[in-house]
């Protein structure tokens, strides 16, 4: 047997790896988040697999799970959402079932914040602007932030910032951005990236939160601000790989460029 940590992606069921999605339809045994991945995405597994919503339960019943799992020689298909090295939870799991003597594998997702840039239409490295892509989150009862990473000095960089799991602080989390990103800096919220119930809201970092509801944006939203959000018109900036004139080991220069 063997448990598979498996990243569903950001929620579209087409948007889980090819991988993933054979894994799970192998699978004996599906545990999932429940509070984050749809269900939607488990219509890759066979229907009558059992599924255990984990958002129900503490850790000591899902090592119940593996340990059953494990004397039944059952294949287990463990599903987060997004990626499972991202705010996954994983680590404890992977403790508890290497005290089980358990073997398991992690299957990478696409993340959130990736299926947000690409609702955007965005490339969050811009040559000249910013090639730096800092991932953080909201402080919480269960995972506080450590002091050291806190929002406003990770701010300083001025690189694209994505903050997880922040749409309850979005008041304060705007406010220390703004201790370091000028008002100006494009920034936008996205909630449920990928699914049917997508929203976005595009603006400022100074304007974003002028006119809105802030209860709705409570839930599975992802901040995001970076001069990289700016239009190609604005910034002008680009990468010279495709130049006529740039050579690498692949591409020889046209006549006049660089060797």
């Amino acid at each position: 047997m063997k448990v598979y940590f498996i990243g569903a992606g950001p929620g579209a069921p087409d948007l889980i790896t090819v991988r993933g999605a054979r894994l799970l339809a192998q699978a004996d045994l599906i545990l999932y988040a429940g509070s984050l991945v749809p269900e939607a995405v488990l219509e890759h597994a066979r229907p009558q697999t059992p599924r255990y919503d984990t958002a129900r339960l503490h850790l000591a019943e899902q090592r119940e799970l593996y340990a059953r799992a494990r004397r039944e020689g059952l294949t287990v298909a463990r599903v987060h959402s997004g990626d499972p090295a991202i705010y996954g939870a994983t680590a404890e799991q992977m403790q508890l079932l290497r005290e089980l003597d358990i073997p398991y594998e992690v299957v990478p997702g696409v993340s959130s914040f990736t299926a947000c840039a690409a609702t955007l239409g965005a490339e969050l490295t811009r040559p000249h602007v910013t090639q730096t892509v800092i991932l953080t989150r909201a402080s919480g009862r269960a995972s506080p932030v450590p002091e050291a990473e806190n929002l406003a000095s990770l701010a300083a960089h001025r690189a694209s910032l994505c903050v997880f799991l922040g749409g309850h602080q979005l008041e304060q989390n705007v406010a220390a951005l703004l201790t370091h990103y000028p008002p100006d800096t494009p920034a936008a919220l996205v909630q449920r990236a990928s699914q049917p119930e997508e929203r976005r809201h595009v603006a400022t970092l100074g304007t974003l939160l002028d006119g809105l509801k802030l209860s709705e944006w409570t839930l599975t939203t992802l901040l995001l601000v970076s001069p990289a959000l700016g239009s190609v018109e604005e910034l002008e900036t680009f990468s010279r790989l495709y130049d006529p004139a740039y050579a690498h080991r692949f591409r020889r220069a046209e006549k006049g460029g660089e060797a």
